[in-house]
């Protein structure tokens, strides 16, 4: 049974719809503490990001179809997910130029979103959309699913955090070493310059200067739930 965190998302969803093995953070990283930072440095008071007030404006940020696979993978998962005040959704259904990676916030009823790039193996042709998904080594690709935000660690790619797949679709995630990280081709002056941001390994590629965001808002112990609609 939904908890009542699940139950409020979903009747927001009601009425809105009326890394590569190479970079692998399980050898030579160094642990990093979660990053605590004060709440003037927090999401919202980002302006590059999209901000949206009330519950039924926050929640109407993401398409109503894939918020409700998400909040029923969210209570399929409840067991594992612990911290369910707040999610955040990746719609693979949108260009790499949209600002496709949402955060809901349930306590609050706010939404933020940001850019996030994708795998190269998703979209081989490099046209700014995912074309599919895959959960196999050396794929590069994405994988669609729920993950379980993990520990922090100094990586490949600098500072980053480890994901660990819940579905069979993304059951590989830690080996494969699909994390959340910062890139430059995640940027977004990638946009005005290209249309399109650049390709990760799998992994969900965040702007420079939007890691302490993301890292700030999820923490450990909640879910990004990634999918088309």
């Amino acid at each position: 049974m939904m908890n009542r965190r699940a139950m409020m998302l979903a009747g927001a969803a009601v009425a809105v719809a009326s890394c590569s093995r190479s970079s692998s953070p399980l050898r030579s990283t160094s642990p990093l503490a979660a990053p605590v930072l004060p709440k003037s440095a927090g999401p919202a008071s980002v302006p590059a990001m999209v901000r949206n007030d009330g519950p039924r404006a926050a929640f109407s940020t993401v398409d109503p179809t894939l918020l409700r696979k998400a909040l029923a993978s969210l209570d399929r998962h409840g067991e594992r997910i612990r911290q369910r005040d707040r999610i955040a959704i990746v719609d693979f259904s949108a260009p790499s130029s949209d600002a496709r990676m949402h955060f809901l916030d349930v306590e609050d009823g706010k939404a933020i979103r940001l850019l996030v790039a994708h795998g190269s193996g998703s979209d081989p042709h490099h046209t700014g959309y995912l074309e599919r998904f895959s959960n196999a080594f050396g794929s590069n690709a994405s994988s669609e699913g729920a993950y379980l935000t993990d520990d922090y660690y100094v990586g490949k790619h600098g500072r980053s955090q480890r994901l660990i797949g819940l579905d069979a679709t993304n059951n590989n995630a830690l080996e494969r070493a699909v994390v959340v990280h910062s890139a430059w081709y995640a940027n977004d002056d990638m946009i005005k310059a290209h249309g399109k941001l650049g390709r990760s390994q799998g992994c969900f590629a965040v702007g420079e200067n939007k890691l302490d965001d993301v890292f700030s808002f999820l923490g450990k112990g909640r879910m990004i739930f990634a999918a088309r609609s």
